[in-house]
């Protein structure tokens, strides 16, 4: 879901309507935000897709902003996914830029 594309982000909101939780994974792979994703959708559809869109979010926004050199200050809230917490951009270890 890296790509420069906007193309990615406009089908990544497309499957995301559809079910949730493909979105999350699409997003944050297999971990506890798809886990707490699935258990908002059984509970309801809206709460899933609250939360999969905060996690849309959270992504694209820190990733736009890596690209221009902006780092986040602090980890966003109720996020587990090291990929959504960095917008997708990898650091090797205890480096960072």
């Amino acid at each position: 879901m890296a790509g420069t594309n906007p193309v990615s982000a406009v089908l990544w909101v497309i499957v995301t309507i559809l079910l949730p939780p493909v979105g999350v994974f699409m997003l944050a792979g297999c971990g506890a935000d798809l886990f707490i994703n699935i258990c908002l959708t059984l509970f309801g559809y809206f709460p899933g897709h609250i939360h999969a869109f905060y996690l849309g979010y959270i992504y694209f926004d820190r990733r736009d902003k890596g690209r221009l050199g902006q780092v986040a200050a602090k980890r966003a809230p109720a996020i587990f996914s090291e990929n959504v917490q960095s917008g997708g951009h990898t650091t090797y270890g205890t480096v960072t830029t």
